[in-house]
């Protein structure tokens, strides 16, 4: 005997918190509240509450660790299920995905952290530098 899991999917409107959370973006809804309440996401384009209803079409921008990605709302649920569901639930958009792709491409290249080789003093000023702070 098979147990299914049936689950609650709503055509009209779904709490933020909870569509974030059953979308997979964040691992607990306390999570997805503290992000959404700390600024981290944007539900089409300005700053909101947890409670906010979520309908369809909508455009959410949500930031996780370097990531920052853009979603347009396809489908809603307030239940958490497999990972092929809940990407089911959005579809980013086309330049979100492209700038994630240069970001990561910058950060494996080490392009964002470090400094500009222009302004790295090289041997002689670093003995120059080193000797006037002896001085001191």
């Amino acid at each position: 005997m098979a147990i299914t899991q049936s689950t609650k999917v709503d055509s009209t409107a779904t709490r933020l918190d909870k569509w974030l959370w059953a979308a997979r973006f964040y691992k607990t809804r306390a999570i997805a509240k503290q992000m959404i309440d700390g600024g981290k996401v944007f539900y089409n384009g300005q700053r909101t509450k947890s409670g906010k209803a979520v309908s369809l079409g909508d455009i959410i921008r949500l930031r996780q660790g370097y990531e920052e990605k853009e979603v347009k709302v396809i489908a809603l649920a307030d239940k958490r299920r497999d990972a092929t569901f809940a990407s089911t639930l959005y579809k980013e958009t086309k330049e979100s995905a492209e700038s994630r792709e240069r970001n990561t491409l910058a950060r494996k290249q080490g392009i964002l952290l470090s400094p500009a080789s222009e302004n790295k003093p090289d041997k002689k000023q670093r003995r120059q530098i080193r000797q006037l702070k002896e001085r001191i």
